[in-house]
């Protein structure tokens, strides 16, 4: 049988008769990292693998057979928001249109992609599902990241891609909020104006840097990793948050509207 990346990963430490702190030391990176990447919970960024690849003398395979690349997949300004996603260990999301990326089903995910202009064909729409699923595999791990998912009461209202699509969505997020991997919280529209109202935030934190923030409107997505302007966006979250619902209700919220999807569907 073929070894996993994650498997290959770990052979090439043990006979340098390293352990993960070790590798990790030589690497530059945290030993929660290598872990991660050698249960294939994570993907290496491109600068990860790189930094294997020379720790471990492996020329350029493990930058090579990157699993997780995502060129000509997604849009240029989220690749590397990816990347960062990938090595997380808290994950805010705030989702004003969708569902965000890592919590969207492949009907879901398929009815976003289709809603986008101009058309893609059919191997680039294919492409950029599978993209969104991988982004899923982060959550098989059953406590890291931390992700917290904050959404504007349109995300469950508008039936993206019908009342079927709608429903089996809204169900898996109710599915992962009780089972306690991620937590959730709606904005109902009798909440204030809030200042999230511009476009999709994802704050995320690491166990060895500091902080970043990602922001994306129509066309266009930005990562932000000066402290002051990250302290900002974090500082809009957590207003926004405050005017949201507490966990319960918004789960019941959720499950309402998904009932309401299946008896019109």
């Amino acid at each position: 049988m073929a070894k996993t990346y994650g498997e290959w990963l770990k052979e090439a430490r043990e006979a340098k008769g390293w352990s993960q702190t070790q590798l990790a030391d030589k690497a530059f990176m945290s030993r929660s990292m290598i872990t991660a990447i050698e249960t294939g919970r994570r993907y290496p960024s491109e600068d990860d693998a790189k930094a294997l690849d020379l720790a471990l003398g492996t020329g350029d395979v493990l930058t090579t057979f990157r699993p997780g690349q995502t060129a000509g997949q997604v849009a240029d300004w989220f690749e590397k928001a990816r990347e960062f996603e990938q090595q997380a260990t808290i994950i805010r999301e705030f989702g004003l249109s969708y569902v965000p990326g890592m919590l969207q089903t492949e009907a879901y995910a398929t009815a976003v992609i289709d809603a986008g202009y101009p058309r893609e064909g059919e191997a680039e729409r294919h492409k950029g599902v599978v993209t969104r699923l991988e982004c899923a595999r982060l959550l098989d791990d059953p406590v890291t990241p931390e992700v917290w998912a904050l959404l504007d009461e349109s995300v469950i209202r508008r039936p993206m891609g019908g009342y079927a699509t709608m429903a089996e969505q809204l169900d898996h997020v109710v599915t992962l909020a009780e089972s306690g991997r991620i937590r959730v919280n709606v904005l109902p529209f009798t909440a204030a104006a809030y200042p999230l109202l511009d476009g999709l935030v994802t704050l995320m934190w690491f166990e060895d840097q500091p902080p970043i923030a990602y922001a994306e409107g129509i066309r266009m997505g930005k990562i932000h990793d000066s402290p002051a302007m990250v302290a900002e966006i974090q500082g809009a979250y957590d207003l926004a948050l405050s005017e949201a619902l507490p966990l319960k209700p918004s789960i019941a919220l959720i499950r309402a509207q998904a009932k309401e999807y299946k008896e019109h569907g």
